[in-house]
């Protein structure tokens, strides 16, 4: 597999009380060099929902940038510093929350579109940027959308 099939996406939920009010943080380094970073507020949730909720956002994004023809040919490799939705995703945890429930099968079902999804385990301070984003709009209380 060549670099360029891959795209990098760099996922972060927080809320500030759990539950409470949430955002989530999303960073892509594209396959073509480019970079865009994302940030929204998402109403009151716990902070796995947001780590979820980001993660959604990010794989969404992705197919909407490069069109869902071509997502069939790409590889995306999810960096999270969530290591309860790494272990879920991966099969190394069980489900117990309804809520996660639903939202990992929204993940699993748009990760279909794609020709692979890996997901990565990385340590908070690898992942800053996505990190930026879900503050940043948490302190602004709106959104943070863009290219960098």
């Amino acid at each position: 597999m060549q670099k360029e099939d891959i795209i990098i996406l760099y996922t972060d939920g927080g809320s500030r009380g759990n539950p409470g009010p949430a955002a989530i943080g999303v960073f892509i380094k594209m396959n073509d060099g480019g970079e865009r970073k994302y940030g929204e507020v998402i109403g009151n949730r716990t902070n796995n929902e947001a780590e979820y909720e980001a993660l959604i956002f990010g794989l969404k994004k992705i197919r909407q940038l490069v069109g869902k023809e071509k997502t069939e040919n790409m590889v995306v490799e999810v960096r999270t510093d969530s290591e309860l939705m790494y272990s879920h995703l991966n099969g190394k945890y069980k489900i117990k929350e309804p809520t996660l429930k639903n939202l990992f099968i929204e993940v699993w079902n748009i990760k279909q579109d794609f020709k692979n999804v890996i997901f990565k385990h990385i340590p908070r301070e690898e992942n800053k940027v996505a990190d930026q984003c879900v503050n940043e709009a948490l302190d602004s209380g709106g959104a943070q959308k863009g290219m960098l």
